[in-house]
């Protein structure tokens, strides 16, 4: 056995993406490969990287001094949250109980807020959509912002129960 065996891959969560991703080619950036898969819908690879790279040319005529890619990771660190609830069950009553995230929860949740605001909103190409809500993360506000404070706010509410995280 040749590869070094990680923790998470003991305890049975070995996901391909992890060690078969490739960065995109335009940036050469993990996360926004990443960013591109889950953008994805049908397989269309091709559409979704139009997508993030156009929202990366409306990005770069609104923040000039930046670049579009550095903007995008700026973005989502905005975005990840620190703390949240879980729902634990201790002598027949179920308590939110806030607990810390860990790294690839945190990315992969940043990831899906900024992807589910895009979605919500309608009637404007999906680039424009994208680029608007990535310029609000990045000063933020927006959607995703406000899903990520609503999270804290919650996990704040329930510090009561911060005993009960073990």
């Amino acid at each position: 056995m040749d590869r070094d065996i990680r923790s998470s891959e003991i305890m049975g969560r070995i996901t391909s993406s992890r060690t078969q991703l490739k960065p995109d080619p335009r940036h050469d950036s993990i996360l926004a490969s990443k960013f591109v898969n889950c953008l994805m819908w049908d397989g269309k690879k091709t559409t979704a990287l139009k997508v993030f790279y156009d929202a990366l040319a409306i990005l770069e005529k609104k923040v000039p001094d930046k670049e579009p890619i550095e903007v995008f990771h700026d973005a989502l660190e905005n975005v990840k949250p620190q703390i949240e609830v879980r729902s634990k069950r201790v002598g027949g009553a179920s308590y939110q109980v806030p607990m810390q995230v860990n790294r690839a929860r945190q990315q992969s949740l940043a990831i899906r807020w900024i992807l589910l605001a895009v979605r919500e909103k309608k009637g404007r190409p999906t680039h424009q959509k994208l680029a608007d809500e990535l310029f609000a993360a990045y000063k933020r506000e927006g959607s995703a912002m406000t899903r990520r404070e609503n999270t804290h706010r919650m996990a704040d509410a329930n510090k009561a129960f911060a005993h009960f995280a073990w």
